[in-house]
Formats: structure tokens, sequence, C-alpha cells
């Protein structure tokens, strides 16, 4: 079985959708010629060969709205020889390249998020993505809230599979005991981590907020373009002391591991699973989320894994904090909860075997109606 996956960006660019895709394309491999093209973040385009994966970036032509444009991607649609292309959305030039590419067979789609960010844009698309859409062989969903939640998707369930995303659970498995108690020793009790770029959507500014009544050290694990500001909103608040950014972290599983809780406090759909989430659960941790109409609260459950609050409500946030790290016994029964469902519903192995029984379906049927 041959499968092209398109995406936007590959590792090492750091990003949920980059990072999904690694880790279905290399688990996929095992039984499967997987390809995979995306742009490159630069004029120059490569192709590599990385943990087996066939990458091609192909060159940036020009950037509009954000997005990177590739002309040779429509001609590679094209030409592909794959039996199966798999394109991950939102990404709009490679919708438009597929359709301009005239190439008839089987289409997969995993619908990673609607178009957030750029609204204005993404209406004007709406009818485009739709007539995209209207071909898909096959959508995969994250998870059943972001399928309800989506108005584009609703117009579309009867070709949407829920296939929850998965992670590498074993990196987080374990910890490295000197790692942990060196960070316990350097930053103190009622460690709380946050994890991601730090940009708009991520709420890191209604974390802060929070800290003044958040009985915790916090430790913010990312960069981003935001940092700066944030920095000082800390400096405002008076909360300096009791927060710390540890930039881009080549290993967080140790943070993870030292730390008390984990909080996502992301504000908008933008954030549409929040695979941070899985790590800090693997690792045994109780999570703080918001309850946005997306797959968050999906993936950590309130009163089970942890706690769900409103977005954009500090407040919320510091009760949640504190009421987690003040009540020992629930804070390690959520933990414990917490680990079982990582391991349960969103390892990788399961992801990758319900997508390969998905591709072998639409193969299936595929060749009946061909007969």
């Amino acid at each position: 079985m041959r499968v092209l996956h398109v995406g936007k960006f590959y590792p090492p660019y750091r990003g949920g959708m980059e990072t999904h895709l690694q880790i279905l394309a290399e688990r996929l491999q095992r039984s499967v010629d997987v390809r995979v093209v995306v742009s490159s973040s630069t004029r120059s385009g490569a192709r590599e060969r990385i943990n087996g994966i066939d990458v091609t970036r192909l060159a940036t032509s020009v950037r509009i709205a954000g997005a990177s444009v590739s002309y040779g991607l429509r001609r590679l649609m094209a030409d592909t020889d794959a039996e199966i292309v798999h394109l991950h959305l939102p990404n709009p030039t490679a919708i438009l390249a597929y359709l301009a590419s005239g190439r008839r067979g089987p289409l997969i789609v995993t619908y990673h998020s609607d178009i957030v960010r750029q609204a204005i844009l993404g209406a004007a698309f709406a009818p485009i993505l739709h007539r995209f859409l209207s071909q898909c062989t096959a959508i995969i969903v994250g998870s059943p809230n972001y399928l309800e939640s989506s108005s584009t998707l609703r117009r579309h369930k009867d070709r949407c599979h829920v296939i929850p995303f998965g992670i590498d659970l074993e990196p987080y498995a374990c910890a490295d005991i000197a790692a942990v108690a060196e960070i316990r020793q350097q930053y103190g009790p009622r460690l709380v981590l946050g994890v991601g770029r730090l940009v708009g959507y991520k709420g890191f500014s209604y974390l802060l907020d929070a800290m003044p009544s958040a009985r915790c050290h916090l430790l913010i694990a990312g960069e981003g373009p935001l940092r700066g500001e944030l920095e000082r909103q800390s400096v405002r608040l008076g909360v300096a002391d009791r927060v710390t950014w540890l930039g881009d972290v080549a290993d967080v599983a140790p943070y993870y591991h030292a730390a008390d809780l984990f909080v996502l406090s992301s504000v908008t759909r933008a954030e549409a699973f929040g695979l941070a989430q899985l790590e800090a659960m693997a690792s045994g941790k109780p999570v703080v989320n918001t309850n946005l109409a997306s797959g968050v609260p999906f993936v950590s459950r309130t009163g089970e894994t942890g706690l769900t609050v409103p977005p954009r409500d500090a407040p919320a946030l510091a009760n949640a904090i504190n009421r987690i790290l003040d009540e020992t016994e629930l804070r390690v029964a959520m933990g414990n909860a917490a680990r079982r469902r990582a391991l349960e519903c969103f390892g990788a192995t399961t992801m990758v075997q319900r997508t390969l029984d998905l591709y072998r379906r639409v193969l299936n049927t595929n060749a009946r109606s061909v007969t």
C-alpha cells in the first residue's frame, strides 16, 4: 500500500499538526509505503529521509495570510503513484493544489481544526472547502466533541470517522529520578507546568492573571512572540518571582514528572485537541483545562482526570489549581486516572491501527466500485 501524506510542515518544525504527522508516518511505515510532502519554511526546497520516511519539502514561493504556497505541489499530487492521498487540514493551499491536480482516487483527510484565526478568509474559502470535503472518501476527526461542534464537519458527517490523536506514551511512563529531583530542588514544592507556544490562543495571559491567587510556582515551557509581553505582565502582577520561563525544552518529560499538575489555559477553538495534555496524563499528572467547544475537554475529563474551567476565567483557574494542590488524595486519584485514560485511549499504536484499518476499508471499497 502506497500513501502520500500532505501536510503544512514537518519536524524539526514544531507544532501539534507536525508532531501528529511525524508520529503517524513513522508508525505507519511498518505496514505502508509512506511518503510525506510539505512546504519548506524557506524559499529553498529539499528531499530528506528522516527516520525512514521520505520527506519532500517544497520551496515556499510566496506566503499569503501566513500560509506557504508551493507551486510544485499541484504537479506532485497529479503525478503521484500513491494509492491513497492523505491531506492534513487546515491547509487551503494544499486543497487548491489538489483540486487543480485533477487527481482521482481515494482521498483521506485528517481534519485537525477549523480555520479559526483567519475568520474572514475562512468564510470566503468555505465554498471551496465544502467542495473539497465532498470529494473526500473519508474524514478523520480527533474527537467526537470537535465533530459535533464544527459547523463545517456537520455537513459531511457521513464521511467522518473519529480516531483520537495519540502519542508515543513510553517517554512519559518513567521519570529520570535525578532530573526530577533537581527540578524540584530548584523550584520548590507546589509546581504547576504549562507547555506551549507563547501565542494568544494558548491563554497564558489568563494563567498569569490567576497567579496572584494561585498558591504555586509556575513553570512555562515554550517560546513565542508574546514572551516579552507575558514577562512584563508577570512583573506588573507582582508574581515574577513565582513564574519561570523555561524556553524551548529539549526533553520536557522530567518537568511533567516534577510538576504536581499541568494547566492548559487555551481560550479558542484553535486549540483543537491539546497534545500536551496527553503528555501530562501519560506522566500521571492531573490536568486543569478549559471548556472549549473542541476536543480539549474530551481528552481530560473534569472530575476524573482533572478539572475543567471556563476559558478566560482567571479566578476559576486559580481555584482549580489550589484545589488540586491542596487535596492530596484527589490529586493522586486524578493523576492515576489520567495515566489510565492515556494508556487506554491515546496511545500511538491504537491511533495507527485504526488509521490502517480505515485505509484498508477505503481501498477494498474502491476496488469493488472499480470492478
